[in-house]
């Protein structure tokens, strides 16, 4: 097993990277979310308002405002999952405050041979690898510099962003299917 450390002791590296922050998900739903009144309420039909305050978007506003650049891909099911949904519906406020969120079928990523685990990718030097447990509750991360992991997570972004659509052409299509 690697050394894990808690999502807490890498919180830094999402102010002090130097050019981009890029991240893959990879899953069908998370607890966090789960567990939130947010996901609860979207369950029973209330749309997520737009969280300009919250200090995720507050931080990627501030980092995109002085040139840095923050992007994900999202794996999504065919169709996608009720955690899935969610994470499309609450993209809207992320993309507001400056971050790229894209989303690529997961069909689309096994025939790229994409990870099959969350990670972020800083600088395209320093991956952070998610540990997730079968509840989908992060259990830690581990944090590698090592040039051929590093390598294939850059390998992996380029893969995927070069064929996936952005959350907003993704999450009007899934809307228009209902």
């Amino acid at each position: 097993m690697p050394d894990l450390v808690s999502f807490d002791e890498i919180a830094h590296l999402f102010t002090e990277f130097e050019h981009t922050a890029w991240r893959l998900e990879t899953r069908r739903g998370y607890a966090s979310d789960r567990e939130g009144e947010r996901f609860k309420a979207f369950m029973r039909g209330v749309p997520p308002g737009v969280e300009p305050g919250h200090p995720w978007n507050a931080n990627v506003r501030a980092q995109t405002a002085g040139g840095k650049r923050f992007s994900r891909v999202r794996v999504v099911d065919e169709p996608p999952t009720d955690g899935q949904r969610f994470l499309m519906a609450t993209a809207l406020g992320n993309v507001e405050a400056g971050e790229d969120i894209r989303v690529l079928p997961r069909s689309e990523a096994k025939r790229l041979e994409l990870p099959d685990f969350d990670l972020w990718l800083f600088d395209s030097r320093v991956l952070v690898r998610f540990h997730i447990d079968d509840t989908d509750a992060t259990v830690g991360v581990e944090v590698t510099e090592e040039p051929v992991e590093v390598l294939a997570a850059c390998q992996a972004r380029d893969a995927a962003w070069h064929f996936a659509v952005p959350t907003a052409d993704a999450w009007a299509q899934v809307r228009s299917s209902v």
